[in-house]
């Protein structure tokens, strides 16, 4: 950016006007790598014209691929373990089944005990049936409690056996979902390694070349986007504490004073880019100089796209007097 004044114009031919130096101007974009890597293909040269989503150099993803894969193998790893736990589950539920029907049974023979040991009791009572059958009765119907507890504590084991298996199955599905993620995160690293355009733009420098290895953030290419195109350019205190967010500005260039181009102010400095070494008198306060800045309309810049370059010099005129009309030598002129 050229550091240059402003002056106003005496001649008759530029009376009530304004103007500043300056240069023209671009937003630079760089592309860079996302992860660590070599760079396979650079697929620009300097000065080509690319677009929003072109392919512009693709970094080596070989170790990812081999990441890729061994994820996938994980993943289905970790579904075939998802089975396996819906099916111990099954088994669980199955063997929980068995150990209730067990209970009921269990549940039958001490009843039937029970009725046995107390017509024995009744039979012993009347001298119909001796002590020692009585007494096998009652050791058959504890024989049969104990039977029907040991039922209820295997129901109880099922039921946990049931509960660890369930606890199985989501710890393999949160394996599958975290493998799962993973692969998402590589092939998303994947496709970054395509370096793409992000606006429409002429490349400016080739920074890295295919076969060097850059870091992560590492600098490949640098683009100029060429839908954003300015002029800065400096003002005094008077001049700039009069402008306006928006107010018109004629731009002609050195190397095309045949043409000028509509641009309008979209920044002026709160600060003083450069001021006198003292500014304690009203007088010196006038010198101090704000950096202004002049934007080419969007529909000038695709209708000359190709014609467009940036580092040219050339004078920002304005309007002294925002009541002022622009002189005829100032109309809007485009190639």
């Amino acid at each position: 950016m050229a550091l240059v004044w402003y002056r106003y114009l005496s001649s008759d031919l530029n009376q009530g006007l304004v103007s500043g130096n300056g240069r023209v101007e671009a937003t630079e974009i760089d592309i860079a790598a996302k992860q660590a890597g070599r760079i396979r293909d650079i697929l620009v040269t300097e000065g080509d014209f690319v677009t929003v989503g072109q392919v512009l150099a693709v970094m080596d993803t070989e170790n990812l691929e081999a990441q890729l894969r061994q994820a996938e193998a994980q993943l289905r790893q970790a579904e075939s373990s998802v089975a396996i736990a819906h099916s111990q589950v099954k088994l669980r539920l199955a063997e929980r089944q068995a150990a209730v029907a067990l209970v009921a049974q269990r549940q039958a023979e001490l009843n039937v005990a029970k009725k046995r040991y107390q017509r024995s009791a009744s039979l012993t009572e009347r001298g119909a049936r001796s002590q020692q059958e009585v007494d096998d009765d009652f050791a058959t119907q504890q024989s049969a409690a104990a039977a029907l507890a040991a039922a209820d504590a295997q129901v109880a084991a099922s039921d946990a056996a049931i509960g660890t298996a369930n606890v199985q199955i989501t710890s393999a599905e949160s394996a599958v979902a975290a493998v799962a993620a993973s692969i998402e995160r590589i092939q998303a690293d994947i496709a970054d390694s395509e370096l793409k355009a992000v606006r429409d733009g002429r490349v400016q420098y080739r920074i890295a070349q295919p076969g060097e290895v850059v870091a992560a953030g590492g600098r490949v290419l640098n683009l100029v986007d060429l839908r954003d195109v300015y002029m800065t350019f400096f003002l005094p205190t008077a001049m700039a504490g009069r402008l306006a967010q928006g107010a018109e500005v004629r731009i002609v260039l050195d190397a095309a004073p045949e043409y000028v181009f509509p641009a309008s102010v979209s920044f002026v400095a709160d600060v003083a880019q450069f001021t006198p070494k003292t500014v304690e008198t009203a007088s010196e306060r006038e010198k101090l100089m704000f950096q202004v800045r002049a934007q080419v309309p969007h529909d000038v810049l695709d209708e000359n796209l190709l014609r467009v370059k940036t580092g040219l010099p050339g004078v920002a005129y304005l309007l002294a007097d925002s009541k002022a009309t622009w002189p005829d030598h100032l109309a809007v002129k485009l190639p």
